[in-house]
């Protein structure tokens, strides 16, 4: 009998199926898996690959220097050393934390928090002081590093802080200047591309962003000098007057620039977080005010104007109370008649209603809106104060007569400076001032800035007529005999204004704001000078308290400015205690 035995070659064949089916399987995984790679996820893939081996780098410009009219530096951007750390580098992070406490403010708590981190990076100090940057250099930690930044420095410290204000830690503008300006000082940024090995080796890079710009300069009308002068006499009346603040504006009265604007109390802007935004805040062009009797300026210039009458008109002051309504209005003193250059002189608030009836109250708005109260005056600012200037048809009788006086209107100390520059340049109103041109960072003029006229806010002869009268206000009796000058003519007007209420309608007890403005020499006006004392305790009267801060002000100016004395002048020491 034969036994059946196996085909070998039978199972030859099915083994050879078999590996070629596993194959197959095999090669459809990995297509399969291959599309799903580069097919689904090709492009984020794509992108984690970049990611390890490309990196950009960005350098930021370089921010642009702030001067003044001299090109003398008010802001300027140095190199400073910042510490980082990169925690994954560091071998023992609590006994680095404990290092790094002893020299740095922050407590061991704070430090090992922040190195204790799954992060490639993270910043231990930014903008350190060179102390701490030596000294931690010096212990060679591992995994601490330093890197280059630009910080914001001001030479001049607290000068002009108002007006140029400050940025932050990574060199944003946050006040003043620095913050309106922000886009013309900051410039644009580089972004490189910097390709690198397994090992972390370059070895290849371009730039993706060929064009960097740094930031362009701007050169301000300020002028260190006078801003200093105007600080140094401002901070010094505050103190004085035991006074809440002040404000002290110079501007040159043909062009329009301003060449200081002082604010006390004052600030470092190098160490802005010291103080708060109420002092950072450039109360000179935001802050509005009820002007008081330097109002009595514009009411004069409104009444020569419309032909209501003549230097030498009189008018009945009522012996000081007048009655309109259920109101009454008093002067300081008892007059009976009075000329319109002797009610400006002695600031009869009486005699000022009787000249606005007559003038009218549609033709004074009309003069007042021409002088630029109650619109802004479009300066380079952050925050500017309207102010408040009702339309005449919503006046009462009262209404009409306070604000004759610089009641019941408000407004900012840069809208009063303009508008007695405007006097000063024959009636011609001038835009303000503030920046004269801007250069790139080579220091070529990108572009400069011209005197701009606004309008004819009254003719030539009546603004004459005016600085007539306010030249009798510094004479004896008047009420600014103590901004008068030996050396220059002077004209000007005191004003005493009760303060507004911020709590309820009506006006605060005891609380005043004391101001004179003025500008000499009174025939050929170099300067314009406005000063304004909030809430002083002793004196209260702009006649006795803002009048010298005027005199310091405008005596040193002209005399930094090389304006020849005009010879001695006859003047009185006496003074009237009103407006």
């Amino acid at each position: 009998m034969k036994t059946k035995r196996n085909n070998p070659n039978k199972w030859v064949h099915f083994r050879t199926l078999l590996v070629a089916t596993c194959f197959c399987l095999i090669l459809i995984v990995l297509m399969a898996r291959a599309a799903q790679l580069q097919v689904f996820n090709g492009v984020r893939l794509a992108q984690k690959a970049s990611d390890q081996y490309e990196k950009s780098n960005t350098r930021l410009p370089r921010r642009g220097t702030i001067y003044d009219r001299n090109y003398e530096e008010l802001a300027v951007s140095i190199d400073v050393d910042s510490i980082c750390a990169y925690p994954t580098k560091i071998e023992s992070k609590n006994r680095t934390a404990s290092t790094l406490a002893h020299i740095l403010k922050p407590g061991k708590k704070t430090l090992l928090k922040k190195i204790d981190s799954s992060k490639s990076f993270v910043w231990i100090k930014r903008h350190a002081g060179p102390t701490e940057v030596s000294k931690i250099k010096a212990l060679g930690l591992k995994g601490i590093g330093f890197i280059k930044e630009s910080r914001r420095f001001y030479p001049n410290k607290s000068l002009a802080a108002q007006i140029i204000g400050f940025t932050g830690t990574d060199d944003y503008g946050l006040e003043g200047l620095e913050y309106t300006c922000e886009s013309t000082l900051k410039g644009s940024a580089t972004t490189q591309t910097v390709f690198k090995d397994a090992l972390g080796h370059s070895f290849s890079a371009s730039k993706r962003n060929e064009t960097s710009t740094d930031g362009c300069n701007i050169v301000l009308t300020i002028d260190r000098n006078i801003q200093y002068i105007a600080e140094n006499a401002l901070s010094e009346a505050i103190r004085t007057a035991n006074a809440k603040t002040g404000i002290a504006i110079v501007v040159s009265p043909k062009t329009g620039e301003i060449l200081a604007a002082a604010n006390a109390p004052a600030y470092n802007p190098n160490i802005f977080g010291e103080s708060g935004p109420r002092v950072w805040r450039n109360r000179a062009f935001s802050d509005s005010f009820e002007p008081g009797s330097t109002f009595k300026v514009f009411l004069a210039a409104a009444a020569i104007e419309a032909g209501a009458g003549t230097p030498n008109t009189i008018f009945y002051c009522e012996n000081g109370a007048y009655k309109i309504g259920r109101n009454t209005i008093h002067d300081a003193h008892r007059f009976g008649w009075l000329s319109l250059q002797q009610i400006v002189k002695v600031s009869s608030n009486i005699g000022a209603a009787k000249v606005g009836e007559k003038v009218g109250a549609q033709y004074l708005h009309r003069i007042l809106k021409d002088f630029g109260f109650g619109e802004k005056t479009e300066v380079n600012a952050a925050e500017e104060g309207v102010g408040i200037l009702k339309s005449y048809r919503k006046w009462t009788d009262i209404d009409a007569a306070s604000i004759c006086f610089g009641q019941g209107v408000s407004v900012s100390a840069l809208q009063l400076a303009m508008a007695v520059s405007a006097i000063a340049n024959d009636g011609i109103l001038m835009k303000p001032l503030l920046i004269r041109e801007i250069t790139d960072a080579t220091g070529k003029v990108v572009r400069r800035f011209k005197p701009t006229c606004i309008r004819q806010a009254v003719s030539a002869d009546t603004a004459n007529t005016v600085t007539r009268i306010l030249k009798t206000v510094i004479t004896d009796g008047g009420t600014g005999v103590k901004a008068a000058l030996p050396e220059y003519s002077v004209a000007g007007k005191t004003g005493t204004a009760q303060k507004a209420s911020a709590m309820a309608r009506g006006y605060a007890e005891g609380k005043f704001i004391a101001s004179f403005i003025g500008f000499a020499p009174a025939e050929e006006p170099e300067i314009v000078v406005v000063v304004v004392i909030d809430e002083p305790e002793k004196d209260i009267y702009g006649g006795v308290v803002a009048a010298p801060v005027f005199q310091k002000i405008t005596r040193e100016t002209l005399q930094y400015m090389k304006v020849l004395p005009q010879g001695k002048l006859m003047v009185s020491t006496q003074t009237r205690q009103t407006g």
